[in-house]
């Protein structure tokens, strides 16, 4: 089969649909309906004489084919990329998709120097296409190390074989409560008994019971997979949870959240730059590497 820039665009709309789970849940990221997605992958498939994927009542899943086809799109699009950025320069100019993976909410942390970093690189080059893939903490290493993106800014536990992670700054996270929940109005004498039977939410990017030790009641009877849901679960009133300082401040401010013993029940993490050690010789990733530690710096 011989590669042509409409194959291209069909593996990149295949490559969305998989890493969004489905048809349906692309439509938002392509901006496009699910019939057109439809056809498109329909061509992919006609186009390559494979069954790329299982489609229907029963959901999405990919045929043996699919995945290996999955894999293979990814390496292609990452050599296109390289080979775009490479071209480019050599002739001393920026040239390219900026492909940034990052973690919920750090827009609200002042000490984020992600849209300065994205200022910058559009300043030295009208030339560069940016992609945000705001995704879960482990998503975030999984993106750059398959390539799907050029960097990626989160944190992490356990580090990755075959990545660099540079702290970028530390984020603070304290224990909230809700308006309505027990512990809101509750005098500091209170507190501890309160707390043991208080629930809490599990998120996922920690293992909260065995990283913070903190005795509190791990249930497992609420979890979420981003900031956006463990404030959910603490706007009920229902349960207490931990959450960025910087994203929460917005609820403390309006009387609506509280932070719980806020000497006791905190605990910090560092945000991180995150690089493939294969993936990031080319200009335009060392250019982003370079304005990145540069927004984020002091």
């Amino acid at each position: 089969m011989q590669v042509q820039d409409v194959d291209l665009r069909l593996l990149r709309i295949f490559v969305t649909i998989v890493e969004s789970g489905g048809l349906s849940a692309a439509e938002s990221r392509l901006n496009i309906g699910r019939s057109t997605i439809s056809t498109h992958l329909s061509d992919l498939e006609i186009r390559l004489g494979l069954k790329l994927c299982k489609r229907g009542r029963s959901g999405f899943e990919l045929t043996d084919a699919g995945r290996i086809t999955y894999q293979a799109s990814l390496e292609l699009l990452q050599q296109c990329e390289t080979f775009a950025s490479t071209v480019a320069g050599s002739k001393h100019q920026l040239a390219g998709r900026v492909t940034i993976a990052i973690i919920d909410t750090l827009v609200s942390d002042p000490r984020c120097g992600v849209a300065q970093a994205i200022a910058l690189l559009k300043a030295k080059s009208d030339n560069l296409q940016f992609d945000i893939y705001v995704c879960e903490a482990r998503e975030v290493e999984t993106s750059v190390a398959n390539g799907r993106s050029l960097v990626g800014i989160g944190v992490s536990r356990h580090h990755i074989r075959g990545l660099d992670y540079v702290p970028l700054h530390n984020e603070t996270n304290f224990l909230y409560c809700g308006k309505g929940h027990p512990l809101f109005d509750c005098d500091t004498r209170e507190i501890s008994k309160l707390l043991a039977q208080a629930e809490v939410v599990t998120s996922n990017y920690l293992r909260d019971k065995e990283s913070r030790n903190d005795g509190l009641n791990y249930q497992n009877s609420a979890s979420a997979y981003h900031d956006e849901g463990i404030a959910h679960l603490i706007l009920s009133g229902q349960f207490i949870g931990y959450l960025p300082e910087h994203y929460a401040s917005h609820w403390v401010d309006k009387g609506l959240f509280r932070a719980i013993l806020p000497e006791r029940y905190f605990y910090q993490i560092p945000v991180m730059l995150i690089t493939s050690k294969s993936h990031s010789a080319s200009p335009l990733a060392q250019a982003t590497i370079e304005v990145i530690k540069k927004c984020h710096a002091g």
